[in-house]
């Protein structure tokens, strides 16, 4: 069971704690196998040890899951290390800077080393990525979002990871918002019975279509989409979408985008950026776990 600071912490940030704990014993399980057992651990550190580690930023950067880290350590051994955090998720680090520091048994520490390092660098390349879209964007109206092209089974984390970089979440996966894609439409014979048909089954729920061409994006809005997903659209055809319908649906340009054309597609007017890219190429943020020497483990 995690410690209260650590679920604390998480609900804080908006993540829940069982998913994160589901998470990370899955990760160490991925890690000592049947046996459970850091073999080599086991036989060069005596059960007794405890030590100080580390960790520290490699690179420039955006960091994101600290917390996450945390509850790896606290997990990986019979006895909670004594971890302090000394920056925050969201917080721009430096190569050398120090993240948080952890004392408990060595065997603890080096056992966790690996599943807290997977997790934290890669959260915090994911935040690192979207703080570069979102710096792009400043000064428009426009934000960078996140899409459903997520590592299986860290969909949370990840699209938590977006938030700390200064990016948003528009919808978390296929319960909590319909997407009416050209399969979609395909099937039902047009948007507006696609549309129709959503309605109908789901009236509560919020309602997104895809669109590729002016005159979708009028018959979307006609039939009562509010949200319109304007698919690899130039910005010359999204500044006319803007002009027909702006005023009654929020815009997501999506399709092809990247950092060096991203003021242009935001100067159309459109409210979003979609960016599949912030979760499924994003190069970690290196960071490593530094065990001191043992005359200054208590230092």
């Amino acid at each position: 069971m995690l410690p209260q600071w650590i679920s604390d912490d998480l609900r804080g940030k908006g993540l829940d704690p069982a998913e994160v704990e589901r998470v990370v014993r899955g990760a160490l399980d991925e890690d000592l196998g049947a046996a459970h057992q850091d073999v080599t651990s086991e036989a060069t550190i005596p059960a007794e040890q405890v030590d100080t580690a580390d960790v520290v930023a490699r690179a420039n950067g955006v960091v994101a899951g600290l917390p996450v880290a945390a509850a790896v350590f606290a997990l990986a051994g019979a006895s909670t290390p004594e971890i302090v955090l000394k920056a925050r998720d969201g917080d721009q680090v430096s190569a050398g800077d120090q993240l948080a520091t952890v004392t408990g048994p060595t065997r603890t520490l080096l056992t966790a080393e690996r599943t807290a390092l997977n997790l934290l660098c890669r959260l915090s390349g994911v935040a690192t990525h979207t703080r570069r879209w979102a710096d792009a964007l400043a000064g428009t109206k426009a934000m960078v979002l996140d899409t459903r092209k997520t590592t299986p089974g860290l969909r949370a984390l990840e699209k938590y990871a977006v938030r700390a970089g200064g990016g948003t979440n528009k919808r978390m996966g296929l319960y909590d918002v319909a997407m009416i894609k050209d399969n979609h439409k395909l099937a039902a014979g047009s948007v507006a019975e696609a549309y129709r048909r959503v309605r109908e089954a789901f009236p509560e729920v919020l309602v997104q279509v895809e669109v590729t061409t002016v005159e979708e994006a009028i018959e979307a809005v006609e039939v009562g989409a509010s949200f319109l997903l304007c698919d690899n659209m130039s910005p010359a055809v999204l500044r006319e979408v803007v002009a027909a319908v702006g005023d009654r649906a929020e815009l997501e340009a999506t399709g092809g985008l990247t950092l060096e054309v991203a003021p242009a597609y935001a100067a159309t007017g459109v409210d979003y950026l979609s960016v599949g890219a912030l979760t499924h190429s994003s190069p970690i943020l290196d960071i490593a776990l530094d065990l001191r020497p043992p005359h200054l483990s208590r230092s």
